[in-house]
């Protein structure tokens, strides 16, 4: 068996025995890496991103398929596959939040550098963060951890403003609901308990299935970004304002601009020094986040941070933008190894498309984005006979992908968003209705 895989090993790219181990990804992430990166990373994939996946299986050398869910079996399983290939592991990367724990487990286990089992934990934690954030006098909104519809509403009067109902851990606006009513707070609770209930197999939220969060509703806008602390010191990767639709259900993102400091009216050094204490607060001293906050007349209010880069369609506007691969870079943070962050070369944004109703696809036309001079790059995600699935009930079906696009300068971009919305045309079998 062993000698079977060295001449299988002679046929496949290796520039070096040492590895980059990438935790827990999905299958277009380790596409992109392998593409970008030949030969340089390990792969610890869950069978069940492998078998359904389009993309091209690793060479056996590169990938190992088990289950995620048992960390000790994990690492038994790389430790085997270094032995029987003669690989050392001498860095870690993570870009999904369910693998964070895990990678942080194996990183202790092999002695390599990356934030400890602990410091995710209170990081995935929304109301854990925000209650150590406060204490340490970082800005951030005020937040209470709830079971019932009765404690939303004392929070609602406390606070005398609107607030926000969130699950304890998850990702992006998944189960986010606003409330402003005592008639919102019934309905937002009934929603969210219902739904976490329904997630129970889901390793966001299986931990938490009866108690979720309830915060201040901050008003500004919404930014997120992309830094790493290293040796007590941050350095911010990319900024990014978010465009949010208020048709979509509350916190649906419609598009990510890129954007800098100084243009927002931020200053820069106080929100690094921010973005320092908050993540030495929660025991972070060594990683790239991602973190979002909420910026009104240049005063900054953090909302989560996460030891990761962030995803979804912002590593494409970067790569566009900025000539930027967030991966790599993320693959050399890990290894130690010196990389340049360029600049951005222009005014750069990001459109992502949601479905307006459940159903089957039977036709997608991108032709007019295609002819439209303001788009770069299309990323499709569905093809006809794609179904749809419309939130709280599901948040991935109704993602249909993104576009690329540089704005035209002298046009509000709430503007050019919706009406390069409108050119992308999907037909659903439901009821003959388009959009």
């Amino acid at each position: 068996m062993f000698s079977r895989n060295l001449l299988s090993l002679r046929s496949t790219p290796m520039h070096s025995k040492d590895k980059v181990l990438v935790v827990g990804t999905t299958a277009d992430y380790i596409h992109w890496i392998r593409q970008a990166n030949p030969g340089r990373a390990i792969f610890l994939t869950a069978p069940e991103i492998r078998h359904p996946a389009n993309e091209a299986n690793p060479h056996p050398v590169e990938e190992i398929l088990c289950d995620l869910e048992e960390p000790s079996h994990a690492l038994h399983e790389l430790i085997n596959h270094l032995q029987n290939w003669d690989l050392t592991v001498n860095g870690i990367a993570c870009f999904d939040c369910e693998s964070l724990e895990l990678a942080a487990y194996l990183a202790m286990e092999l002695n390599l550098p990356y934030p400890s089992v602990e410091s995710i934990r209170l990081c995935r934690d929304k109301f854990v963060t925000k209650t150590i954030w406060r204490k340490n006098q970082i800005p951030c909104p005020r937040v209470k951890l709830v079971q019932s519809a009765g404690d939303v509403s004392d929070f609602l009067m406390e606070l005398d403003a609107p607030c926000v109902l969130k699950p304890v851990t998850g990702s992006g606006s998944e189960l986010v609901f606003r409330c402003s009513t005592r008639k919102d707070c019934d309905q937002g609770t009934r929603l969210i308990l219902k739904e976490l209930k329904n997630r129970k197999s889901d390793r966001l939220y299986r931990s938490m299935t009866t108690w979720f969060v309830v915060e201040e509703c901050l008003r500004g806008d919404e930014f997120s970004c992309d830094f790493f602390i290293r040796n007590n010191s941050v350095r911010i990767i990319r900024l990014t304002k978010k465009i949010k639709d208020p048709d979509k259900p509350f916190g649906t993102i419609s598009a990510y601009m890129l954007s800098d400091c100084k243009t927002e009216g931020l200053d820069k050094n106080a929100l690094e020094r921010i973005l320092c204490r908050a993540a030495g607060a929660l025991g972070v001293s060594e990683a790239i986040c991602m973190v979002d906050f909420i910026a009104c007349g240049g005063e900054i209010s953090l909302l989560e941070m996460t030891p990761r880069p962030g995803g979804d369609c912002l590593p494409f506007l970067l790569k566009q933008s900025m000539a930027l691969d967030i991966l790599t870079y993320t693959l050399d943070f890990a290894q130690r190894k010196k990389s340049s962050l360029p600049k951005s070369n222009g005014r750069y944004a990001a459109l992502r498309f949601h479905a307006n109703c459940p159903g089957k696809i039977t036709k997608i036309n991108d032709n007019l984005l295609q002819q439209d001079s303001r788009v770069i790059e299309i990323h499709r995600l569905r093809q006809p006979g794609h179904h749809v699935t419309m939130p709280p009930h599901d948040y991935e079906s109704w993602y249909l992908g993104h576009v690329i696009f540089k704005p035209f300068p002298d046009i509000d971009l709430d503007v050019q968003t919706r009406e390069l919305s409108q050119s992308l045309n999907v037909v659903m079998e439901n009821d003959g209705h388009s959009f």
